[in-house]
């Protein structure tokens, strides 16, 4: 516990006196450029791996970065909202929806039953995922490996279309008002790899 209150000193004494000037201009009024939904993973850090500052992103952290589909809703809907709020208040220019190696959530689409009801809220989240583990499954992977990462990018492409199930995203993309960028993120190499909508694969970014 005690190294978060160090690290608290240690940004007051040296990040924020070198950005002092952003954080004043950005004090009371935010303008991001990106709306970034990632995983919760610890190991994926937004604004570290874009080379961002704040103010720059918005961002939505979930298990696996999951999009739910839109619906309306008397619920309490967090994720929901927030992307309401990125689009039609702050005026986001981009949605990245940004997706890991080894993601625990994609992982627990695999689960056995048992384990699943030890942790049934984080299953009934992944139920948001149910097609990516039905497609997973028809395919018949049996490489470990290779059913991970495939799962994984699969999942991204998935929560890229569930974004287009929202009205008010759906009409700025299609007046190209509005970019859908998937990344897939390689946490031991540092590499992001991009989702080309034209040729339906990731490449690499260079």
């Amino acid at each position: 516990m005690q190294s978060l209150f160090d690290g608290v000193k240690e940004f007051n004494s040296g990040d924020f006196i070198e950005h002092q000037e952003l954080f004043e201009k950005i004090g009371r009024n935010q303008e991001p450029h990106t709306l970034f939904i990632g995983c919760s993973d610890s190991r994926v850090v937004p604004n570290l791996i874009t080379k961002t500052l704040p103010g720059e992103l918005f961002v939505i952290r979930n298990i696996a970065n999951i999009v739910p589909v839109y619906r309306k809703s008397e619920e309490f809907l967090a994720t929901t909202s927030a992307i309401e709020y990125a689009v039609k208040v702050l005026n986001i220019s981009t949605i990245l929806v940004c997706g890991h190696s080894n993601c625990g959530g994609c992982n627990a689409l695999f689960m056995d039953e048992e384990r699943a009801q030890q942790i049934p809220h984080t299953r009934k989240w992944l139920e948001l995922a149910k097609n990516v583990r039905e497609k997973m499954i028809k395919l018949r992977i049996a490489d470990p490996a290779v059913r991970e990462w495939m799962t994984e990018q699969l999942n991204i492409v998935e929560q890229m279309n569930h974004l287009l199930t929202y009205p008010y995203i759906a009409e700025k993309y299609e007046n190209g008002e509005l970019d859908i960028l998937g990344w897939y993120y390689i946490i031991e190499t540092g590499e992001v790899f991009n989702y080309d909508k034209k040729d339906k694969k990731f490449s690499k970014i260079e």
